[in-house]
């Protein structure tokens, strides 16, 4: 099989991509592109200590010059706009250009957070509808909209749960169950709420074992975080047993949303008896996951939690919406606003498109696409558990380690071939995972053409040409970089 990624039918980069040096590197010797207007007169002697000590670094470009560099800059990046983004647990799907233009409306994009309640009651309108819709969604009876994004819901609904415990006397409950396939952010939420983390083994399937679970409830525990669907893709069946197994001994269950997307409409968290549920609405209803926000995740909860909820939030009062600021009971503010407003008015439009009849296309959608590149790839790639998967799938590269070829070599070639990688590496309970989410927007072309590129991997591993793989990717500017040194030292100044 030929090696020559320059022809390969799955790629969609050119080789116009050229060497980007940084600003400085362009600079002229001398900055005379740059034209600031003269001061007038003599600063006041009180700002001297603000003066400059030396000439201000500013690199000598013209503006064609500088556009030019950032727009050069703007082509290596993948972005959903540009092609498949298949990465399981971080929802990345196309964000319907409707949502953006009903988002940057005038009277919702220009509205100050400190105007007066009567000058933005269509603002205040569309959050309180909101509100209702995620509540029915989810099968809770309240929400709350001003968590930030989804680790800051997980946050506050552990907030909630340790006040709740506080206020029936139960302070010394601060064990926190966590299973091991969960997401990293729940041992410094529980930490940040004095309480600490007890690791549960998964079983075979992936999923919580009752068994082991039942040997962690004592008079300790405060509550159980769990994701469902879980970060494997597949769902927890024995979820209301869970629930009544943590309520008997005491505890409360806090609910990872993240995964909503594979339930949206068809079943509803808070009927499986979950206590309160974080909803990653940057995830499941528009703007995309990703890229260090913007995001937002508002925590539904159950009469249980209701009175714990965080102010400020909005009610109605007959015709008039009111922001409510102060609660006896409440844990008080956990954000400066109501909540990230704009992709609050995203989620409302991207429900809105679908309405009550067909909501439920999201998650039916996005099972069907995982299920689809899960069949065509699974007698080629190891599945680690068996039985359909929800809205992502979970391969590993336990038959490809047998010819040396690792998760990272196939994540490479993929970039050669035109996709951007899949998640690698996690869950941490699966040794050489690869999780793939292909949510519910993408065509069947586009998955036949991914997997097509999967299953020439796979090709080219079991015909011996492995050094491809090894060698990519190729056709990048930046080719294999130190991703752990990369993180961990940054070079962030740049040295003359």
């Amino acid at each position: 099989m030929s090696t020559d990624v320059q022809t390969n039918k799955y790629s969609a980069t050119s080789g116009i991509q050229q060497e980007e040096p940084l600003l400085f590197e362009h600079a002229h010797e001398a900055p005379e592109s740059i034209s600031l207007p003269g001061v007038q007169g003599k600063a006041p002697s009180s700002l001297d200590a603000f003066k400059r000590k030396t000439a201000a670094n500013i690199p000598g470009l013209s503006e064609p010059e500088t556009v030019r560099h950032f727009v050069r800059l703007s082509q290596w990046n993948h972005g959903i706009e540009t092609g498949f983004y298949p990465l399981g647990s971080c929802t990345m799907k196309y964000n319907p250009r409707v949502n953006e233009q009903i988002a940057r409306l005038p009277g919702l994009a220009h509205v100050h957070p400190d105007q007066p309640e009567d000058s933005v009651q269509g603002i205040l309108g569309l959050l309180y509808e909101l509100q209702g819709w995620l509540t029915e969604i989810s099968g809770f009876k309240d929400v709350t909209l001003q968590p930030a994004a989804g680790a800051h819901g997980e946050l506050v609904g552990l907030m909630m749960i340790r006040k709740c415990l506080d206020a029936r006397g139960e302070q010394s409950r601060k064990k926190v169950l966590v299973p091991d396939s969960a997401h990293g952010t729940n041992p410094a939420s529980a930490a940040l709420c004095g309480m600490y983390t007890v690791e549960i083994k998964s079983g075979a399937d992936g999923r919580i074992d009752l068994d082991e679970l039942k040997k962690h409830l004592d008079d300790d525990v405060a509550a159980l975080m769990m994701t469902n669907p879980n970060t494997a893709g597949t769902f927890e069946s024995d979820i209301k047993e869970i629930c009544q197994l943590v309520h008997d001994a005491g505890g409360l269950v806090y609910g990872d949303g993240a995964n909503l997307n594979a339930l949206v409409g068809v079943a509803r968290p808070g009927d499986m008896g979950l206590d309160c549920l974080h909803i990653n609405v940057h995830k499941t209803f528009s703007t995309p996951h990703g890229g260090g926000g913007p995001g937002a995740g508002p925590v539904a909860v159950n009469d249980t939690l209701k009175p714990f909820l965080p102010v400020p939030r909005i009610e109605k009062d007959g015709d008039v919406f009111k922001v409510i600021t102060e609660d006896e009971q409440s844990i008080g503010s956990v954000l400066s606003t109501l909540g990230q407003t704009g992709v609050y008015m995203r989620a409302n439009a991207y429900i809105s498109a679908f309405g009550h009849n067909h909501i439920h296309k999201i998650a039916q959608d996005a099972v069907l696409n995982a299920n689809y590149v899960l069949s065509r790839l699974k007698d080629v790639y190891h599945v680690p558990f068996e039985g359909l998967c929800k809205h992502e799938c979970l391969l590993t590269d336990e038959w490809q380690n047998k010819h040396g070829v690792k998760t990272l070599d196939i994540a490479k070639r993929l970039i050669d071939l035109g996709f951007h990688p899949m998640t690698v590496y996690f869950p941490l309970i699966v040794h050489g995972a690869m999780l793939i989410e292909p949510t519910e927007t993408e065509s069947k072309e586009t998955l036949d053409s991914f997997c097509d590129a999967m299953l020439e991997i796979a090709a080219q591993c079991e015909a011996g040409d492995t050094q491809a793989l090894h060698d990519a990717p190729v056709k990048p500017i930046r080719r294999r970089l130190d991703e752990t040194q990369a993180a961990r030292k940054p070079v962030l100044v740049w040295q003359d």
